[in-house]
């Protein structure tokens, strides 16, 4: 896996085309994760790690192999975090789904 470098916090996108963009998203164990919504739809799915996630009024714990899926202009955040997390990100563009 590539370094995403020791800053508490990082994104490192690899995959961007018009409707859908791919990346590493890393938070350090004690990091504070000071997300706004965005304007795209989100899929995260953690690849190591432990946290809690807040999705609006809702919180669950997550860890390796959670999905999580997080609609455009929704607040969320990673708090809690216990350990290192090392999360794929996948954000579409809410033109892009398919109804």
């Amino acid at each position: 896996m590539a370094s995403l470098g020791s800053k508490p916090v990082q994104y490192r996108e690899f995959l961007k085309v018009p409707t859908l963009s791919c990346g590493l998203y890393r938070l350090s164990a004690g990091a504070r994760d000071m997300q706004a919504p965005h304007d795209e739809d989100e899929i995260y799915y953690v690849l190591a790690g432990k946290a809690k996630m807040r999705l609006g009024d809702t919180e669950r714990i997550v860890g390796p192999g959670s999905l999580l899926y997080v609609g455009a202009t929704e607040n969320h955040s990673f708090f809690e975090i216990e350990e290192d997390m090392t999360l794929l990100v996948f954000f579409a563009s809410p033109g892009s789904r398919s109804e």
